[in-house]
């Protein structure tokens, strides 16, 4: 009787025990994955690497400090540099025979640059002309344009069809005022036997420097017989 009863103690006991130990188990968390392995590098090798970086910066310093004086010393000019001075009289004088008049060739106080001279020989529109462009002292452009062949077709697409808003006296000339909002403005003078356009965006004061220049060089072409005649200068229309 008495080992019965212990066989029967030691196989309750049992059965408590994995009882027990499954609930606990059910209880705890389930374990994540093992946290990843930083490697780590020996101090002698961080050492070496960083050693590494710094001489690589110490050699790209020395590189640009023997580098930049080079170019700095050979440095490229601005591309105005390179552009050739424009003879004006030089490239006049070379299209007065086809013009058949001496193109106005303005010589401009100091400040003034010429960009280009050249002459155009008629399109479909039959007007051949001569037209050289100026650079004013405040950095404005100014366009000189000069025809024997001007009609009113021509002249309202040279002037972008701006209208006549006035009269504009330069010396002893009277040059016609066109001028319209948001557009270049143009002065426009017949004088002795061309008619003279200066078109742009400057001030009307450096309109009457050009202007000028440009009946002197006229009146020059005059005296030596290239141009022809036509009596005192006027406008092209316009009220007064």
């Amino acid at each position: 009787m008495i080992i019965a009863r212990i066989g029967d103690y030691r196989g309750v006991s049992e059965t408590r025990n994995a009882d027990t130990t499954a609930a606990n188990k059910a209880s705890q968390p389930e374990a994540g994955p093992p946290p990843a392995v930083r490697p780590v590098i020996p101090a002698a090798a961080a050492k070496r690497a960083n050693a590494s970086v710094i001489g690589m910066l110490l050699a790209l310093l020395v590189s640009l400090a023997v580098v930049l004086p080079v170019v700095l010393l050979n440095a490229h000019p601005k591309a105005e540099s390179f552009r050739p001075p424009v003879d004006v009289a030089a490239a006049a004088a070379q299209a007065r025979d086809a013009a058949g008049f001496t193109p106005a060739a303005a010589l401009l106080p100091e400040g003034w640059s010429v960009n280009y001279a050249r002459w155009n020989s008629a399109g479909t529109d039959g007007v051949p002309f001569w037209e050289a462009g100026y650079v004013t002292p405040s950095q404005q452009f100014i366009s000189l344009t000069q025809t024997a062949k001007a009609d009113p077709t021509w002249l309202s697409q040279r002037t972008g069809d701006a209208p006549v808003t006035g009269d504009r006296p330069v010396g002893a000339t009277d040059w016609e005022l066109r001028d319209k909002p948001g557009a270049d403005k143009s002065l426009i003078l017949n004088y002795k036997g061309t008619t003279l356009i200066l078109s742009g965006q400057a001030d009307l004061k450096e309109f009457d420097v050009l202007a000028a220049a440009a009946v002197r060089s006229a009146d020059e072409g005059t005296a030596t017989g290239t141009a022809s005649p036509n009596g005192k200068g006027s406008t092209t229309g316009g009220s007064k």
